[in-house]
Order: C-alpha cells, then sequence, then structure tokens
C-alpha cells in the first residue's frame, strides 16, 4: 500500500472536519459588563442573560428567524382549554452536564422555586395571572402538568425564559441542560463555558451539538477597546453595533458586518404628566394637550433622524411595535409623516399662535421646554440636537439637557423634576404581555403618568381594558384585534413620541462558520449549537 504524504492527509482531515460544520474551536465575544448572577430565575441584566441563553436548557425555545416556538426539552405540550394549565411530555434519557439525569421532577422544582414570591424572580412577572399558587402536578418522571390560577396568554412561549435547574446536583452551576456549562468566572475579566458533554440535540447527520468546545466572554464595557480587537482578530463577533462603528467597519472589510434590518428596540420622547410634578401648570396644560403632543411629533422629522444620526441604518417608527415584530404589527399605521405646516395648524386648535418666530401660548407664555437624555449616548445627543433645530422651525425652544444615567432615571421615577425626555426602550419579548408594565396606567414604567390610582383619561382607561382583555384571551385572532388598537390609540394620542427603530447591527468574523444574524436578540449567536470556529475563508481582519 502506498503511503500518502502526512501534509495530504491533514488537509484532507481539515477539509472534511470544515465541510462537516464541526471544527470545535473556541468562541469568543464580550460581555459589557459582569453579569449580576449564575442563578438563570433571577436575570435582569444582559450579561447574564447571554450566559442563560448559552447555558440554560428550556422546554420550548422561540426561534429568533421565525419567531415561532419549537421544541426544546418538551419534545411536545398542549395548553388547556381553558388556558389556565400546560402538559409538557418530556424528552428521555436527558442528562445534565454533570451527569445528573433530567426529569419532570426538576422541571416541577424550577417552577415552583420561580414563582415563590419571596425570591423576586424578573421572569415570574410574566405567569402572575391571578391571585393564588401556581400548581404542579408530576404524572410521570417524562410528564407534568403545570396549573395557573387563571389564564395565561401566550403561555408556551413564556418557557423560552425558564431555564431547568437541577433538584439534585450538588453543583447547580455546573449542572446546564444548555449547549455549554460554566466552567471558570474570574471578575472584571472573563467567564469561561465549555461545552456540554452530555447535550441532547444532535444535527442532522446525527453528531451531537454544540460544534464548539467552549465559548470565552471576555469582559470588556469600552466600546473603542471591543472594536479594535474584533479588527485584530481577538474576537469573534459583535452582537451589536451602533451604527457609527458599523460603517467604520464596513469601510475596511464589508463583509464582516450585518444589517438585519430594523430590530424590536424604539428611541422615543415623551413629556411629563404627572399631576404634581415641579412644573409650571401652564407647561403640565401643553403636555397633557393631543394636539401638542401630535403637533411636536409632526415637526420631527424622522426621516432626517434615520439618515443622519444612524446612517440610513434605522426606519421611522409607528408606534409601540416595530415590524420586525411579524404577528403583532398593526400594517395599518405607518410613521407620523414630517408637516411642520400641519404641526402649527394643530397648534393653533388649541390657542396658540406665532409671533415673530416665537410660539406663545394663549396666555402670551413663550413655548419652550427642555429634554433630558443620557450624557454620552452620542446618538440620543445628535437625535436631541436635530429635535430642537426641527422644533424651532415652528417657533419652539427646546433646551437639551444631559444627564449621568443614575440622575436620569432618578428624575423620572421619584422626583418627576422634568418636562420631556428622550430615551430607549428594549424590547426583547415578541408578546404584548411584555408590555404590560408600560401601558397600564397603575404601572411604574407608564412613564409620562406612572402609579395612577384610576386611569386620568378615557383613552388610557380604554388601553387597560384591551390590554387586560388580550391578556385574558386564548383566541390569538382576537389578541391582536385588542393590540392593534392599543397601537391606534398609541398613535392617535402620542404619549410616547415614537421616533425610530434602529436596526440589528453585528458584526462577525470570516473564520465562524454558520453564523445568521437576525433582528431578534441574541442576533449573532441564536444557534449558537451549530457555529463553528475555524480557518479564515473570506475577507481580511
Amino acid at each position: 500500500m502506498k503511503r500518502r504524504p502526512l501534509a495530504l492527509v491533514v488537509f484532507l482531515l481539515l477539509s472534511l472536519s470544515a465541510a462537516l460544520g464541526q471544527s470545535g474551536g473556541e468562541l469568543r465575544f464580550y460581555l459589557h459588563s459582569d453579569p449580576k448572577t449564575f442563578d438563570p430565575l433571577l436575570v435582569a441584566d444582559d450579561a447574564s442573560e447571554t450566559i442563560r441563553y448559552l447555558t440554560g436548557g428550556v422546554l420550548v425555545r422561540v426561534n429568533r428567524r421565525t419567531q415561532q416556538a419549537e421544541p426544546e426539552l418538551a419534545a411536545s405540550w398542549k395548553i388547556a382549554r381553558d388556558g389556565r394549565s400546560i402538559t409538557f411530555d418530556l424528552r428521555e434519557r436527558v442528562y445534565y452536564s454533570d451527569g445528573t439525569p433530567f426529569s419532570a421532577a426538576d422541571v416541577a422544582a424550577t417552577v415552583q422555586r420561580l414563582m415563590d414570591p419571596a425570591l423576586h424572580s424578573p421572569t415570574a412577572d410574566s405567569f402572575r395571572s391571578g391571585a393564588g399558587a401556581v400548581r404542579t402536578h408530576v404524572d410521570s418522571p417524562a410528564r407534568i402538568t403545570i396549573a395557573f390560577p387563571a389564564p395565561v396568554a401566550g403561555l408556551d412561549k413564556l418557557f423560552d425564559q425558564v431555564a431547568i435547574v437541577s433538584s439534585r446536583s450538588a453543583n447547580k452551576q455546573r449542572a446546564a441542560l444548555g449547549p455549554f456549562y460554566v466552567a471558570d468566572y474570574k471578575p472584571d475579566s472573563y467567564v469561561l463555558l465549555k461545552r456540554n458533554p452530555n447535550y441532547w440535540r444532535r444535527d442532522a447527520a446525527g453528531r451531537q451539538l454544540p460544534y464548539l468546545d467552549s465559548v470565552r466572554l471576555g469582559i470588556q464595557p469600552n466600546r473603542d477597546i471591543e472594536m479594535m480587537n474584533f479588527r485584530r482578530g481577538d474576537i469573534d463577533l459583535i452582537n451589536w453595533l451602533d451604527s457609527e462603528y458599523f460603517d467604520r467597519l464596513a469601510k475596511q472589510s464589508p463583509s464582516l458586518v450585518h444589517d438585519a434590518g430594523p430590530g424590536l428596540d424604539s428611541e422615543q420622547m415623551w413629556f411629563n404628566q404627572v399631576p404634581n410634578a415641579p412644573i409650571p401648570a401652564y407647561k403640565r396644560a401643553w403636555f397633557r394637550s393631543t394636539n401638542f403632543r401630535r403637533a411636536v411629533s409632526a415637526a420631527v422629522n424622522r426621516a432626517d433622524l434615520s439618515r443622519v444620526v444612524y446612517g440610513g441604518h434605522a426606519q421611522p417608527a409607528v408606534g409601540p411595535i416595530s415590524s420586525a415584530n411579524k404577528f403583532w404589527f398593526n400594517a395599518k399605521l405607518h410613521a407620523p409623516a414630517y408637516d411642520p405646516s400641519g404641526a402649527l395648524r394643530l397648534l393653533q386648535q388649541d390657542g396658540f399662535r406665532l409671533q415673530g418666530a416665537s410660539l406663545r401660548d394663549r396666555e402670551g407664555h413663550a413655548v419652550e421646554f427642555s429634554i433630558i437624555t443620557n450624557a454620552g449616548n452620542k446618538p440620543r445627543e445628535r437625535m436631541a440636537t436635530m429635535i430642537q433645530q426641527d422644533l424651532a422651525k415652528v417657533g419652539i425652544t427646546v433646551h437639551v439637557v444631559t444627564l449621568d444615567f443614575a440622575s436620569l432615571i432618578e428624575r423620572i421615577t421619584e422626583s418627576y423634576n422634568y418636562e420631556g425626555a428622550l430615551l430607549g426602550m428594549v424590547n426583547m419579548d415578541l408578546d404584548p404581555n411584555a408590555q404590560m408594565n408600560l401601558w397600564l396606567s397603575s404601572a411604574e414604567n407608564h412613564q409620562w403618568n406612572p402609579r395612577q390610582k384610576l386611569p386620568e383619561t378615557a383613552w388610557e382607561a380604554e388601553i387597560d381594558r384591551l390590554m387586560k382583555e388580550q391578556a385574558a384571551s386564548l383566541e390569538p385572532a382576537r389578541r391582536k384585534t385588542c393590540f392593534d388598537r392599543v397601537q391606534e390609540i398609541a398613535v392617535e394620542q402620542q404619549p410616547f413620541i415614537y421616533l425610530v427603530n434602529k436596526n440589528a447591527l453585528s458584526a462577525v468574523a470570516a473564520t465562524v462558520a454558520n453564523a445568521s444574524p437576525v433582528v431578534l436578540r441574541p442576533q449573532t449567536y441564536w444557534n449558537i449549537e451549530t457555529l463553528s470556529v475555524g480557518v479564515q475563508t473570506a475577507g481580511k481582519r
């Protein structure tokens, strides 16, 4: 038999490995802060959420591309007709990363701990449907029924956020059902995840997933350093880029950047309508006027904000839901048109008049107010300046005030010592129930006038009714009808003046195989099981 040259054998092996998409290796990217917790039931920050996604095994996973629920640890499930319970049939012969068997007892223990009020789990809030306890019944090691005191809309998709914790393992941090487990953590430096040797999923060819051997999550809050290290090849991806960094990188390495289109997140401004806020009564009267809010909205050129501030990597926002949310977006609505003349007509209906270049109300007060936003956020500072210029064209004087984030939050949630605010909203969930704490008039995050004992306007009362009705309904079509109307009211009343939906921008090195960035978080590693790191095939870094 002839011997093949060693170099040829190595080449063939590497080629076969690459063809199979199973190069192993280590994926490297950054968290922007230390994780606050490794307990998946207490996650409330981005870094901890990343670790939960990479290590937590869930019963149901929302596919970030299709936005549909897919079976994970549960091979199937059935929601009762009354929407008060769900039964899961679990996969058998599944083991945690430390070898501990998985069973329905783990699901029961996880749900009971999750719903314990003493835990104060942010994840649990989505499941609270009424007074009374959540009950679990283990029908067999592979079947469990979870019963709620009242119907829960969209119940199956909510389990995408619930990582099942072992009820028996002595080292729960290392006992993971997801593709990786936490192997090491050095504060202010890194979190090291290693491949779960017992992960249950396999690819179409029957090979065990994940392909990667490990994921190294460096802790680096500085975005400039993150970009520099990506260019040098020290990290493999950046899950989220702002438009300035995106365009800079696109000029040098266009094949490495990805614009997935409008994301779920929005940028918006609003006016303070709190009755006892320390602002003049005449200004509060402006802010509580629908015509005034709609006029300000019409005077803002959203297309310019998208083009100038975000380099075209944003779209004028319509309302509470982005067009990226395929099912829930009300396609009948359109972003408010830029119309300064129309804005002046609306203002005239409320007795405002132009005197020279200055707009004055019916009592002769010059129309001027301040907008607060967070210092150091360049896109928001630029937007505030452009809004200032747009409103000057209709005679309104705007003062831009930048504050550190802690001071900003104190003003909008405690002292209410502000007039207008410009901030963003991060939407992690597709379902409108995730916005209950925003739209209910009694909610703490009902930013323009929070914690109302009773709704102060008829339209807020209508939104309260619609949000509760959709949450109690088990019919998707009925829920959508209700929430479509909520979106219409939001556009009509403009309590939030929605400005833009930023595009989902990311960067992925050419050495990462099978990457397919999407608009839903986590954009770049949503399919972490099938990613692999190998030799560079295209482009330069």
